[in-house]
């Protein structure tokens, strides 16, 4: 480690808490050195003992989660694991809160609300949140409690706005992190995390980490299987065989984390043109899947003019097994999607390319089909990426968790553009 930290110039230590520490870097404006520390804790540091290897395991889980989310388009402060032990994020100013979302009811929410049996399922999320405050044991807050502070942290006061972006960034962040544990068969039971605001940017980013000290996590949905921080609170004695145990489950869910990125079915959407004259509006179909993670291939065929070879190329994607969407891209009269819909049992959508001058006529060609045919009509090149994503992402978690993340992501320019249009209404 000491020899990976030399090739940065590392500045003066800005922060430490009970795993981590934050230092500057003195050539990276803007980036700090997060090192992980070997201690585990419990209880505000109540209990807190030494594990070797910790500081390695946790940084790999954190690593692998971020770039998880920042991969599906969730806005965090990581930038790159640096070595075993340490990431570079950017540098923010934390805000004081734990953002606590749960879909099963244990721990601490029982001691609260003793007739609620262990296990009882949140849906939606139940959130929660708690003002970090060793001192008084973090007490749960409220929202308008959350709102009356009116914190201010990087220049930026946390206001209704604020709380709003956090409370659904929770949402999302829980949802994809649950998405993708859920194809090791493991329920994410509940969650913590933390967001600051970049000195940088003013922008409020997930922050902090996000290890196996800030989750609980059940194979199989097993609260005896039980792989997270759990295990240790719950220690009678703490003895090096003890120790052991909870190291091994640390480094369970380390080795596994990285399986997280990985999608677990190929997938892809076929373009089928009539004319190479709508290549253009290919294209636009093909970029905007891109950026779901789904591979386009694009083919000519003419149902009309070629019937005998449309058929044909349907069936060289059909018998490779791999999940494919067909989008048929047919100007004038559509006979390319009716003709793939009636026989394939593959889902088809038309997305026409409609001409100024006949487009309102041309359309019903893709809207009224004979019976027994369910292909669908998207007009919008980007719609049509985006539906055939809703259908692949139901078995590849990553074209999911970005379809979730591009939600998020839209509501959040809304509620943005909202408030400076009220500040500039005031």
């Amino acid at each position: 480690m000491e020899t990976s930290r030399s090739s940065l110039k590392i500045g003066q230590k800005l922060n430490e808490g009970k795993t981590k520490q934050i230092f500057e870097l003195v050539d990276q404006p803007g980036l700090v050195l997060v090192q992980s520390k070997d201690q585990i804790t419990a209880g505000n540091a109540v209990r807190k003992d030494q594990m070797e290897g910790k500081a390695a395991i946790a940084n790999k889980t954190t690593s692998c989660v971020f770039q998880l989310l920042q991969e599906s388009g969730i806005k965090t402060a990581f930038v790159k694991q640096h070595s075993d032990t340490a990431f570079i994020a950017a540098h923010c100013q934390m805000i004081p809160i734990e953002w606590v979302c749960r879909r099963a009811a244990t721990g601490s929410f029982l001691k609260r609300n003793p007739r609620v049996k262990e296990g009882y399922r949140f849906s939606p999320l139940k959130m929660e949140m708690f003002f970090k405050d060793d001192a008084n044991n973090d007490p749960q807050w409220s929202e308008e409690q959350l709102l009356e502070a009116k914190l201010c942290v990087a220049g930026l006061t946390i206001g209704q706005c604020e709380v709003d972006i956090m409370s659904r960034s929770t949402v999302a962040i829980f949802e994809i992190v649950e998405k993708a544990w859920a194809t090791q068969n493991c329920t994410l039971v509940d969650m913590k995390i933390e967001f600051g605001v970049s000195v940088k940017s003013g922008e409020i980013v997930l922050a902090d980490v996000i290890d196996n000290d800030s989750w609980r996590l059940w194979p199989a949905g097993d609260r005896s299987q039980q792989k997270d921080k759990q295990v240790y609170r719950e220690l009678k004695e703490v003895t090096p065989e003890a120790m052991q145990m909870v190291k091994r489950n640390f480094e369970w869910v380390s080795e596994r984390v990285e399986l997280l990125l990985e999608p677990q079915a190929s997938s892809r959407v076929v373009l089928l043109m009539g004319s190479t004259s709508d290549v253009a509006h290919c294209e636009k179909i093909r970029k905007a899947c891109a950026s779901y993670g789904i591979p386009c291939v694009l083919r000519v065929t003419s149902a009309h003019k070629g019937p005998d070879e449309t058929l044909r190329i349907k069936a060289e994607y059909e018998g490779d097994g791999v999940p494919t969407v067909f989008v048929a891209v047919a100007g004038r009269s559509n006979g390319l999607g009716p003709v793939m819909s009636g026989n394939t049992a593959y889902p088809v959508i038309s997305c026409p390319p409609l001409t100024p001058d006949w487009g309102p006529q041309d359309v019903w060609s893709s809207l009224r089909m004979p019976s027994g045919l369910g292909c669908s009509t998207v007009l919008s090149p980007e719609a049509c990426a985006q539906f055939a994503a809703q259908i692949l992402g139901l078995r590849d978690h990553l074209v999911w968790c970005k379809l979730r993340a591009s939600m998020l992501n839209t509501w959040v320019s809304l509620r943005l553009a909202d408030k400076k249009f009220q500040a500039c209404s005031l």
